[in-house]
């Protein structure tokens, strides 16, 4: 027995005088390229947005979360060994579960490879390195990870989009997605300010029929939290909403004005003047074969119930009421672009949902690659009288491409003058990059919705769809001209992000929002008479004195708008009288919401009327509401006055 512990301790003398003294620096070199490709797996590459694994013990948290990922029900098993030179090896054990195609970054000594696959990893198990850094033992996970979809194929393409196919449609993989904190974004404009009449007598901007901003506040409120104060855009939350307004005659403009004014709710010394266009709704039996291109964001940050898995089910929805001489195109784009569906029959809805039900996140988010692919692919559907439309589902995460709101505006500008709109669905919170999403709708000529519920998707896609893909007056521009004898100052409530220069009214090379078939359009001023008590400025010692003649107009309005394709306005104009009319049941329900708006914003323009007076206000003026949004609206102004109030 002596003899064999002598030739043991011979044995381990040997190995550790073999055994190489760990080298400094090039363990912390590894360290570096490791935190690196792990930063890269991340889902976003946009250094801008916080990463918790670039603090001082991120590499080791980062490394623990990445664990706990796999701590799944049925999940997977990961040997892991970190040694003293400071590599960090990921080992699949066992091959009794689905092989995700391999993905591997490499750089110098140090990879980390996304081929995984095992049973569970036992809670109790650690790691630790020379220093003594350990990883706490992971807890299980409420879920199991999602296997990645199958191996998809289409069918023959028809001429022309060979080459779309020329590279395959990624595969997803199994990024380990760390969200962090909070990042979303939303457009930064200073709320209207009050004009003096003598010194800017006219006021333009652009339509807007969006509906994203309500629904994101509705959603904020629904989980307990008053929303950010720039996510509320009060004209899309006036607009959220259908109304009763005068439709156009047969023979007549494709929309009709319709004007009327009424004492400001929270102010009695000025008045409100409501500004309404209604559009005419074509006979859906007549409208002309459309062209969908479904662009879906399927980047790892789409890995969430209410994303991806409900940007699915509310498609399923919209395809329902698609006619059969539709076609459907589906792209996805995560790390890379690819075709998914090529351009199918909206009748075929098994092979359509089939390519839905296949989609998994997984990758970064290519955004450029994304929209330079659906555009391609919309290229190859367009026929002549036909209407082409990519519709963008997203959070709105793009961090790889051209992620820079700017760039994008410039490239989807180019893009419409094809004749291909573009519309974007927002889905999810969290990483909802709002700002983008606006920049891209309003210079793709489409609409921006936000997607939280079935019910949302069925008011979206389904009830409104005719008027969101089918545009019956374009590039529609509003501008009032105040009377100074009569007026003495206004405030436009809204439209900060569609303020347009005084002289952009006429020039038609300058774009502005679409109106779709059936959709309606409000706008309210309030403006301060002359003589009011309520006027907030002094008039001018060296101002001379307005003269109006014997005219009692409050203003003029005038509309430009473009027949669909047109290039050259026409040009619609009418005073604004005293007598034109009291504002009914519509006009008072939309002057509850505008006040809605402005207390979330918190503006000082409402002096003490409070949440009180707007419940009241909008729950005398429901009207038939036959889709109960205007009860819903009273329920969500109570809910913010109790989050208000703590």
């Amino acid at each position: 027995m002596t003899t064999d512990r002598d030739e043991f301790d011979d044995l381990r003398a040997a190995m550790t005088a073999a055994t190489p003294r760990p080298d400094a620096g090039k363990r912390a070199e590894n360290l570096r390229l490791a935190q690196q490709n792990f930063d890269a797996l991340q889902g976003s590459r946009n250094a801008a947005r916080p990463n918790p694994a670039t603090a001082p013990k991120g590499l080791w948290q980062g490394v623990g979360e990445m664990l706990k990922a796999f701590t799944t029900k049925g999940g997977l098993t990961v040997t892991t060994a970190i040694v003293a030179c400071g590599v960090l090896i990921l080992t699949p054990q066992g091959r009794s579960v689905w092989q995700d195609p391999e993905f591997t970054v490499t750089e110098g000594d140090t990879v980390l490879t996304d081929q995984v696959a095992g049973s569970e990893l036992a809670a109790e198990e650690r790691a630790e390195d020379e220093s003594g850094l350990a990883l706490a033992a992971p807890e299980p996970a409420a879920a199991p990870l999602a296997p990645p979809p199958q191996a998809r194929s289409v069918q023959p393409l028809g001429e022309g989009m060979d080459a779309l196919m020329a590279e395959p449609a990624p595969t997803a993989h199994s990024d380990f997605i760390e969200l962090g904190p909070d990042t979303e974004a939303y457009p930064s404009a200073d709320t209207n300010p009050l004009k003096v009449v003598v010194e800017e007598p006219v006021s333009t901007f652009s339509i807007d029929v969006d509906t994203a901003a309500y629904s994101v506040i509705r959603n904020s409120l629904n989980r307990g939290t008053l929303p950010p104060a720039e996510a509320v855009r009060v004209e899309e939350m006036v607009n959220y909403f259908p109304y009763d307004y005068p439709a156009p005659d047969a023979d007549a403009a494709p929309f009709r004005p319709t004007i009327s004014l009424m004492p400001t709710p929270w102010n009695p010394d000025t008045q409100l003047l409501h500004i309404a266009l209604q559009g005419e709704l074509p006979a859906v039996d007549d409208r002309p074969p459309l062209n969908l291109v479904f662009l879906i964001d399927t980047s790892g940050s789409m890995n969430d119930a209410a994303k991806l898995p409900l940007l699915k089910q509310s498609f399923r929805l919209m395809l329902g009421n698609l006619s059969p001489e539709d076609q459907v195109a589906i792209v996805e784009y995560a790390g890379s672009a690819g075709l998914v569906l090529a351009p199918t029959p909206a009748g075929d809805r098994t092979a359509i949902l089939a390519a839905l039900d296949g989609l998994g996140a997984g990758g970064s988010t290519n955004g450029q690659g994304g929209l330079e692919q659906a555009y391609a692919v919309a290229a190859t559907m367009a026929e002549e009288g036909e209407v082409s439309r990519v519709i963008l589902a997203t959070d709105g995460d793009f961090n790889v491409g051209l992620s820079d709101p700017s760039a994008l505006e410039d490239f989807i500008a180019d893009k419409r003058e094809t004749g291909t709109y573009l519309s974007v669905l927002g889905f999810g919170r969290g990483n909802l990059d709002d700002a983008t999403m606006q920049a891209l709708a309003q210079n793709g000529n489409g609409t921006a919705a936000y997607i939280d519920t079935l019910n949302e998707a069925q008011k979206v896609l389904v009830d409104q769809l005719t008027g969101a893909l089918f545009p019956i007056a374009g590039d529609v521009k509003v501008q009032v001209e105040f009377n100074p004898a009569t007026v003495a100052e206004y405030r436009l409530i809204g439209y900060e992000t569609r303020a347009l220069n005084r002289e952009d009214f006429n020039n038609d090379r300058v774009d502005a929002g679409e109106l779709g078939a059936g959709h309606s359009v409000t706008a309210i001023y309030e403006i301060t008479p002359v003589g009011s008590p309520a006027r907030m400025t002094d008039p001018l010692r060296y101002q001379p004195a307005a003269d109006a003649g014997d005219s009692p107009e409050i203003g003029f309005l005038k509309l430009r708008w473009k027949e669909p394709g047109e290039d050259v306005s026409q040009l619609i104009e009418t005073p604004i009288l005293p007598d034109m009319g009291s504002a009914g049941t519509e006009a008072q329900f939309a002057a509850a919401i505008a006040g809605f708006g402005q207390l979330l914003r918190g503006d000082t323009a409402l002096g003490d009327w409070g949440w009180a007076e707007a419940i009241a206000l909008a729950n005398a003026n429901r009207g038939t509401d036959p889709y109960g949004y205007r009860t819903e609206a009273v329920q969500l102004m109570r809910l913010a006055e109790s989050l208000s109030a703590r």
